[in-house]
């Protein structure tokens, strides 16, 4: 018979209740003293403080006018024209004189009679006191202190009543925040993670497609999740802990709801960022909560999405540390490293940052697999697109292989937007389903931006744009090894772009040779080559293209070793490959000037190529701008459509 678990829970929260009512109550104490010592410190800021036993004196000597006797102080002015002389106080610099230096000064009045204040003697009855108030003051000029039972109403309006006051504040504030009731104080370390339920309708590996090695290797946690006898029998241990790193929108947060879909067992969810709290010790506690809640659904699964969050490099005690991040992430590697064999819990993560992550993360024993989840290739991105376009109407005649060689690049996130982009694009032009037109358009808006309706360049302008473009595509079509041109068009976009020449590859493109990479430099000089061959002049057209051909042409020189003066040496490394790829130059200084000339004298030859092959091209040049001058969009059939009759026509009159 197993423990009633539900009993021991019901234990806990009450603990925790307690805890949480105690911590308020104590916080509400120590507000009001606080408020009080505050409100008493500037009531008697305007006040002069003197002995007991120097009150007595003028007291006796008749220079005591009128008094107001406390339980605790007596305050009092002089007569007018009497003057005393204080004795000498030692300045303590204690709370109260910090007190009193924070606080506003209370309002001066020139005018005003001078008040005293002093304490009574603690623990000595003065008996003989209201006697000498009696004989010393007229009738009316002091007052007696107040009886028991007014005593007892000035304590409760000062200090039971602001406390029950705080206490129903700080209630209603963590009930309103949804912290758990009137243990919220004490909840702040749990750790809040959702449990998917099993559902019929919710994400499976059929969902997830282009990541069939993904897929594998968590469907063999699936599988000893459902029997893991078959794995126990011939001695074979589940990892621990199982990585996801890939760029961005690959699909890794899906991929573990699928393994959530695909699994019948518990499944905790939650960032890594969750863990991140103000106060120190409670992201280690959310840690620790997770885990016992994990250990008492097992088997099961947890994933932690984000683990970089928390699982950063620790630093070896340098200024800009984070101890409370530093002790989340040691929490972590103790629950991890301390689980048994047979406890049945699995950790799934994801990241997009895995050189960032301690190395006592990432060894065995803890995250013991890392699976990659890279940009799909030329197959992946056709069933993705293929998946996505299930869940709209999709007219025949779709060539969703055209469209994904056009998507190059693309993340599954980015083509799950480009179908989305169709179906919206299907519905403005009022059409039932999404057509191959939608498919491509949408390309294009998520590339470069949707078209820009209200721009209107001038003519001249126009004009220098086609030849621009033109210029792109010819040079890539005079080269051999170029990707073929898609599409040419000179309408701006969103993007700034105001015009752009799509080349799309006939299959996966894994590798270029550096003959490959000199044809891509010279195409993206294209652009300004045709400025200068037509026009003698040049624009700010290529800017983007001089940054492109630029970064290219510096790879080549100092990740790629192709060139014969610095031959394999690595003068450059790769910074967050799957988030930009930022790069920084591990070289001297005299090594990077270098670089610099031989990417300057790189560029300029592949540009000095092509304003060679455009002037030798010049009546193909000007026929093909003028072209798309008059069309404004053409494709790449009609590009070489022209280009090759123009061929053929022209044999004839040159032989």
């Amino acid at each position: 018979m197993k423990p009633d678990k539900r009993n021991n829970n019901d234990s806990g929260n009450n603990k925790r209740n307690a805890l949480g009512l105690i911590s308020i109550i104590l916080w509400a104490l120590f507000l009001t003293l606080l408020f009080r010592s505050c409100w008493s410190s500037y009531e008697n800021a305007g006040m002069v403080e003197v002995p007991y036993t120097t009150f007595k004196e003028w007291l006796e000597a008749d220079k005591i006018q009128q008094a107001n006797v406390e339980s605790g102080q007596i305050t009092f002015t002089l007569r007018e024209g009497v003057e005393v002389e204080l004795p000498q106080q030692e300045e303590t610099g204690g709370a109260g004189d910090l007190m009193n230096a924070l606080l506003p000064e209370p309002p001066q009045d020139e005018t005003a009679v001078t008040e005293y204040v002093t304490v009574r003697l603690s623990g000595v009855s003065d008996v003989e006191l209201m006697n000498q108030l009696e004989e010393h003051l007229p009738d009316g000029a002091y007052t007696k202190p107040v009886d028991n039972s007014a005593y007892l109403l000035n304590l409760f309006l000062a200090y039971i009543l602001p406390i029950l006051v705080m206490v129903g504040l700080f209630l209603f504030m963590f009930r309103v925040g949804g912290k758990g009731g009137i243990g919220g104080m004490g909840n702040l370390g749990k750790s809040n993670a959702k449990v998917y339920v099993q559902s019929t309708a919710g994400i499976r590996f059929a969902d997830v497609a282009g990541e069939d090695e993904a897929k594998e290797n968590l469907q063999e946690v699936v599988n000893y999740l459902h029997d893991p006898s078959k794995y126990e029998s011939i001695g074979a241990k589940m990892p621990k802990g199982i990585l996801l790193v890939g760029p961005p929108g690959t699909g890794k947060t899906m991929l573990a709801k699928a393994v959530a879909g695909e699994s019948n067992v518990p499944f905790f969810s939650i960032s890594g960022s969750e863990f991140v709290e103000m106060f120190v010790g409670m992201g280690a506690s959310k840690v620790r909560d997770l885990f016992k809640q994990a250990k008492e659904k097992a088997p099961c699964i947890v994933f932690i999405d984000e683990i970089d969050a928390i699982g950063q490099k620790r630093n070896s005690g340098q200024f800009g540390g984070n101890d409370e991040r530093e002790q989340t992430l040691n929490q972590l590697l103790t629950e991890m490293d301390g689980f048994e064999g047979n406890t049945g819990v699995i950790i799934l993560a994801a990241t997009n940052r895995p050189d960032s992550l301690d190395p006592a993360l990432t060894r065995p024993g803890r995250f013991d697999r890392r699976v990659p989840v890279e940009l799909p290739d030329l197959k992946g991105r056709e069933e993705i697109l293929k998946v996505h376009a299930k869940k709209v109407k999709i007219a025949p005649g779709v060539d969703f292989n055209t469209v994904a060689r056009m998507a190059s690049g693309a993340s599954g996130a980015e083509l799950a937007n480009i179908v989305n982009e169709a179906a919206l694009r299907a519905v403005r032009a009022g059409r039932k389903s999404v057509t191959q037109a939608d498919l491509e358009e949408s390309i294009e808006v998520v590339i470069a931006g949707y078209q820009k309706k209200n721009s209107i360049l001038t003519d001249h302008e126009k004009c220098i744009v086609a030849y621009h473009e033109i210029g792109h595509a010819l040079v890539a079509a005079k080269q051999s090894n170029s990707a073929p041109v898609q599409k040419i068009t000179i309408i701006p976009r969103t993007s700034g772009a105001l015009g752009y020449t799509m080349q799309v590859d006939e299959g996966n493109h894994y590798l270029m040779n550096k003959a490959e990479l000199e044809n891509k430099i010279a195409t993206l000089t294209g652009g300004r080559a045709a400025e200068e061959v037509a026009f003698n002049s040049i624009t700010t057209g290529a800017s983007n293209d001089i940054e492109q051909a630029t970064k290219l042409a510096r790879a080549m020189l100092t990740r790629y070793g192709m060139s014969d003066e610095f031959d394999m040496v690595a003068l450059e490394t790769v910074n967050n490959q799957y988030l930009g790829g930022d790069t920084s130059l591990a070289c001297s200084a005299q090594t990077q000037r270098e670089i610099d000339q031989k990417v300057v004298e790189l560029v300029k030859t592949q540009h000095e190529k092509a304003i060679r092959i455009l002037t030798e091209n010049r009546a193909k040049l000007d026929e093909l701008a003028q072209y798309l001058y008059q069309k404004e969009t053409i494709t790449g059939e009609e590009f070489m459509d022209i280009l090759n009759r123009d061929d053929t026509e022209n044999k004839p009159e040159n032989s």
